[in-house]
């Protein structure tokens, strides 16, 4: 019996020996798999790095003034009555037809000033006319057109400044100024940011079911 049973020990133990090579294999894919997991590791990490790459400019966005923030308040740049002669009108597409800015009430030789603290950056004749284009803080870019201007590229203006003066030429009637503002490189409506525009709100379109 005892034979028996010391037979059936080692037979046991050989089948232990046998089975511990598939073990290492185990063990061996374990290892081969740890690769893979750095890998989706590393894949996280860059995700996460991504994920707060767009989360900071999230937030730049809006701290420029993107329909869910703040637009900053900018002064009129014109002294006496804030009338508009022609709206914004948003076009359908980056080249559609439509009125990239607002047109001004004013007179030849009328003095603009600075909306806000800026930047000069263009001065110069496109086409017909004569312009003026200004970098503010938060993305924003303002041009007049047409004006006259001594102020030349890098010149930095105060909100208020007097930046030129009303000429003639370009689509406007003679003797009104053309005021265009983009951010991000996008035209938006110019009176956004003097606040006489109202915000949109939606509205349920049905009642509940």
């Amino acid at each position: 019996m005892s034979g028996v049973l010391t037979a059936t020990v080692q037979a046991v133990a050989s089948a232990s020996e046998t089975l511990t090579p598939a073990g290492q294999t185990v063990a061996s894919a374990s290892g081969a798999l740890t690769p893979a997991s750095q890998a989706v590791t590393s894949a996280s990490e860059a995700l996460t790095r991504a994920g707060q790459t767009v989360a900071s400019a999230s937030g730049a966005f809006v701290s420029a003034g993107d329909p869910d923030g703040d637009y900053p308040r900018w002064a009129w740049p014109l002294d006496g009555a804030h009338e508009v002669t022609a709206p914004y009108r948003a076009p359908a597409h980056e080249y559609g037809p439509g009125h990239r800015g607002i047109d001004l009430a004013s007179a030849p030789g009328s003095v603009v000033h600075a909306p806000a603290d800026g930047v000069v950056a263009f001065r110069g004749i496109v086409v017909d006319r004569a312009l003026l284009t200004i970098e503010h803080p938060g993305g924003y870019v303002s041009t007049f057109e047409p004006l006259t201007s001594d102020l030349s590229p890098g010149d930095v203006v105060s909100a208020g400044q007097p930046i030129g003066t009303v000429a003639i030429g370009g689509h406007a009637v003679a003797g009104t100024l053309h005021l265009g503002v983009r951010l991000g490189g996008a035209y938006i409506n110019p009176m956004l940011l003097f606040g006489d525009v109202p915000r949109a709100v939606l509205l349920p379109c049905c009642a509940p079911l």
